[in-house]
């Protein structure tokens, strides 16, 4: 509500000369600011989208003691949204780390082996006998139960929070608006809000891999195995089917596509036809198709500036021969984290924390990453088909388990 001396300076132009309008105008300025500053949430650190990387920061700064986070999202939760849904062998160990493996793990369905197309269609089988090396869990489920264990350790969440832009004084972040007004003004901002992040530092072009996939039931499948088919249209990306359940499978294909010149649907119908045609004949589809961008860099970039840090898919940190970006996602969660309890700590030290936190990040996926150019040209190659070809042994198959656990 403006004063009632506000209230006054609204007289009409002419009886006021062009200076005391100007006065005017930038005292109820002012008071508008003001006024919304007054019922902005403040907190410690603010982090802007709730997916894996988001919630994983909340959960490591609450573990870590930090007592003031606040995370929103434009959606509430439990949420859907399209993707393979993937979990790698170090992805299962960050959960564990979390705090959320069990109540994950009760929901997922377990991964045990991987059955391998080569482009030149030759099959391998590797499995790994009765342990769970990965496993399939709907994001609708993955992504609940990591913010309810944030929500649990005293994390806020705010849902409905449509992110606008960020509050900066020209020097530093401090905080994030929504569409609606609503405000978060905060020390820390942490940025976790997917491949179409508008809030990040790094302008140069990225690089996407196009997705689509759908769902059906009644699929027939080798139990606890996932299937990679690596198609000659698709090199040197590839196709997937990853059971959800005993009962329910997604299959998909990721491809780059950087002139726009495929359509996705048609790449999609011809690889289905190709290897699921005969399983798909009685199988019982559960949802239209879906496409989805896929953010990736071969080396990670620019992930800060002052008041702010850039986790997960937000910051490129997606594989770039697999795709996947969960464990990804997390982990830079988690390392963001910790360096944020450090700085609220010694606010002086955030320059050198924020390097160090770009430079762990770097370190810790930097030759993960790089190995995909190696896997690209072993797949756009005759490399892969070659060592399938030859390799049809126990230790063959052990060395191709380890590799693709590794990436």
């Amino acid at each position: 509500m403006t004063t009632g001396a506000a209230r006054k300076n609204t007289a009409p132009i002419g009886t006021r000369t062009a200076n005391s309008f100007l006065t005017a105008s930038f005292l109820e300025l002012c008071n508008l600011r003001s006024s919304s500053d007054a019922n902005a949430i403040e907190a410690d650190v603010v982090i802007v989208g709730a997916g894996p990387a988001g919630s994983a920061a909340a959960i490591q700064l609450a573990q870590l003691g930090i007592p003031n986070v606040v995370l929103v999202d434009r959606h509430d939760f439990p949420r859907d949204k399209t993707c393979g849904s993937g979990v790698s062998p170090k992805g299962l160990e960050i959960l564990k780390s979390l705090g959320v493996w069990d109540d994950v793990h009760r929901e997922a369905y377990s991964i045990r082996g991987l059955r391998l197309i080569t482009p030149g269609n030759r099959e391998v089988i590797v499995s790994g006998g009765d342990a769970t090396v990965a496993i399939i869990c709907r994001r609708s489920i993955l992504d609940n139960c990591l913010l309810s264990r944030a929500r649990s350790l005293g994390v806020r969440f705010i849902s409905g929070f449509d992110a606008q832009h960020l509050i900066d004084d020209g020097t530093r972040v401090n905080g994030i608006e929504a569409r609606d007004g609503r405000t978060v003004r905060a020390k820390y901002t942490v940025v976790a809000n997917g491949a179409h992040s508008r809030f990040t530092p790094e302008r140069s072009d990225k690089r996407t891999l196009q997705g689509i996939m759908g769902w059906w039931e009644n699929v027939q499948f080798r139990p606890n195995h996932v299937e990679m088919i690596f198609d000659k249209a698709l090199a040197p990306h590839y196709g997937w089917l990853f059971p959800e359940t005993s009962a329910r499978v997604n299959i998909g294909i990721c491809y780059e596509d950087p002139s726009h010149t495929k359509n996705a649907r048609t790449l999609f119908d011809g690889f289905l036809q190709k290897y699921y045609q005969a399983r798909l004949t009685d199988a019982v589809p559960l949802a239209t198709w879906r496409g989805h961008p896929i953010s990736y860099a071969y080396a990670v970039g620019q992930l800060q500036s002052p008041g702010r840090l850039v986790v997960g898919e937000a910051g490129r940190m997606t594989h770039p021969a697999t795709g996947e970006g969960i464990y990804q996602g997390m982990q830079s969660g988690i390392l963001a984290a910790e360096i944020l309890s450090q700085v609220l700590k010694n606010p002086a030290a955030e320059k050198r924390s924020w390097l160090a936190y770009e430079a762990r990040c770097r370190q810790t996926f930097g030759r993960s990453f790089w190995s995909a150019k190696i896997w690209h040209r072993a797949v756009t190659s005759r490399a892969l088909d070659l060592a399938v070809h030859v390799g049809q042994t126990t230790l063959m198959r052990t060395a191709l388990a380890r590799l693709m656990a590794r990436m």
